[in-house]
């Protein structure tokens, strides 16, 4: 068979696996990883209005399944009849635990009308369901924690929801909403570094503090002291592969994937090529995913042809499927390096046996840490392992929670945090913020190898 024949089928497969794999895993991964829903597969929300894209339990914001518990729930939250509320999503939850919606509603129904403090959380639900849930968890998991245990000083935490759609524009105007509702004291997200970039201004004008858990692009270092992160920026993912790409791979030459319209991905790129030069390294060739006419096999030759080693993906979410297209027809013959949203159930299940060996970099991982309490009291409430994702959310909503208990107003919030001597205990350790927002905190790096912890037949585990 010729390469061009060959690269044909190869392709023809992928598209078949892209389009019916995952069929049998799709009880387990709603369970513990939600299903990934494909934005053009949502109905528009261009005409909703933001008050529609805010929730403390009142609304639904998911246009997915709600159970007919959770639907009552809701509806009776919007009535203010908290008991029915109350019983209604604990029944919820027993038919669907690993639901952080569900858990927020009710920890918010518990609390009533009595004095609280609140935060929001703003997420893109609409358009990435799996890192939303994700970061929610974390939140969830920080809220109940901190009320179960008679709250901050006596007063329960409020979170509400906000539906951002990792939407520049629409955070903006989640971000002025928040402004303006004086009992908002914190904000944990935005989940994109654009979407994090667009807000923050208004954050800042506000002097609201909103601390993201997942945006890593360098830009956010030093962009105002009211944002904050948990998860270490780019600099320290780049280094961390770069490294590993040299000294371990013994590799010199690499050819880097990546999407020119996320600011995460520019980001995570050009930390790359500075860190791989400064190990003695060169970046041969850059490939940009997000043209209509990218070509899989065509960059793949290219980048053989100039001389690449290893392969690194610092594609984003939109552009993770191309990127899924060159790992299966690199057919493991170059290595390959990841970026932090590579670390999906999509690239185990699509990527299967030919992206195992893959190196990613993740801010954390459940198997990590073995002397963490987080990991066994996130299984024990939502029966499965939790992402890096949930870990960072659960570590931003700790920050705020240990900032609320020092002034619960919002400049109180900012010194608190701001402060040379914060420190507090999250699932990744201590939570210190360094004068420019970020983390003081590792890499962990990981590898696709087989295993059944994922039920996809692969599974990340830590270096």
């Amino acid at each position: 068979m010729s390469n061009k024949n060959e690269t044909t089928v190869l392709v023809l497969s992928l598209l078949v696996t892209l389009g019916l794999v995952g069929g049998g895993l799709w009880f387990f991964k709603d369970q513990i990883f939600p299903q990934n829903q494909s934005a053009n597969n949502l109905p528009t929300t261009d005409n909703q209005s933001i008050a529609d894209r805010i929730s403390f339990g009142e609304k639904t914001l998911v246009t997915g399944e709600v159970t007919p518990d959770k639907k009552q729930g809701i509806q009776a939250f919007a009535d203010q009849n908290y008991p029915q509320a109350i019983a209604s999503l604990e029944k919820s939850l027993k038919l669907k635990r690993n639901d952080p919606t569900a858990l927020i509603y009710l920890n918010n129904a518990r609390i009533a009308s009595a004095k609280s403090y609140s935060i929001v959380a703003s997420v893109p639900l609409g358009t990435a369901p799996n890192s939303a849930l994700e970061i929610l968890r974390g939140i969830a998991q920080a809220q109940n924690a901190i009320n179960t245990s008679g709250g901050i000083k006596g007063v329960p935490l409020k979170v509400g929801i906000a539906n951002d759609d990792d939407h520049p524009e629409i955070s903006k105007q989640i971000a002025a909403s928040l402004v303006k509702n004086a009992d908002v004291l914190g904000v944990v997200g935005p989940n994109a570094s654009d979407t994090t970039l667009a807000a923050g201004d208004i954050y800042s004008s506000g002097k609201l503090v909103a601390i993201s858990p997942t945006s890593t692009s360098v830009k956010i270092t030093n962009f105002s002291p009211y944002i904050f992160r948990t998860v270490p920026s780019d600099f320290m993912a780049a280094r961390s592969l770069a490294n590993y790409m040299v000294k371990n791979l013994q590799k010199k030459q690499a050819a880097v994937f990546f999407n020119s319209q996320s600011n995460y991905s520019q980001s995570l790129k050009t930390e790359f090529v500075s860190s791989v030069s400064l190990e003695g390294g060169q970046v041969s060739s850059e490939f940009d995913l997000s043209p209509g006419n990218f070509s899989a096999a065509k960059s793949l030759e290219q980048a053989t042809q100039q001389g690449a080693e290893v392969l690194m993906f610092a594609t984003n979410t939109e552009t993770l499927d191309r990127a899924l297209q060159v790992v299966q027809i690199n057919q493991k013959r170059l290595s390959l390096l990841g970026g932090d949203d590579v670390y999906t159930v999509k690239t185990l299940e699509v990527g299967g046996e030919q992206a195992s060996g893959m190196v990613v970099a993740v801010p954390w991982h459940i198997e990590g840490d073995r002397n963490s309490e987080f990991p066994q009291k996130s299984r024990q409430l939502w029966g499965g392992d939790v992402s890096w994702r949930t870990a960072m959310a659960y570590d931003a909503t700790v920050a705020l929670i240990a900032a609320l208990e020092q002034n619960p107003t919002r400049l109180g919030v900012q010194q608190a945090l701001s402060a040379s001597n914060f420190s507090a205990m999250g699932a990744s350790g201590a939570i210190r913020f360094l004068p420019s927002g970020d983390r003081t905190s590792p890499v962990q790096l990981v590898k696709i190898v087989p295993g059944k912890r994922s039920r996809t037949g692969y599974d990340f585990e830590p270096l």
